[in-house]
């Protein structure tokens, strides 16, 4: 497996980054080629000394690397890239890795 985390910094409007997420940006990266999985985080991102300057991580899902890195570069994959800029304002940070289970 492979994964994409996106870890969304704080919006100066939580309410319209969260209405602009579920209506637009999340439709436009489950139609993402080889997606397997795409699971959002519940409520405050917290760490475990208290809060933290997350809003918002969203989890993505992959066969493989390969399949990952070919999902992003896809038209889909491009589109939601793209978005980005329309309403995660305060910054987002990506991760990717292969993963396993120990």
């Amino acid at each position: 497996m492979a994964k994409l985390v996106v870890l969304y910094k704080k919006a100066q409007d939580p309410a319209a980054f969260d209405a602009y997420y579920a209506s637009t940006h999340a439709p436009l990266a489950k139609k993402i080629p080889g997606l397997r999985t795409f699971e959002i985080s519940t409520g405050a991102v917290s760490t475990p000394q208290g809060d933290s300057n997350y809003q918002l991580v969203a989890i993505l899902s992959f066969d493989s690397l390969e399949a990952l890195q070919k999902g992003l570069a896809s038209p889909e994959g491009q589109a939601a890239a793209a978005d980005l800029a329309n309403f995660a304002q305060a910054g987002v940070e990506l991760l990717i890795f292969e993963s396993k289970e120990p």
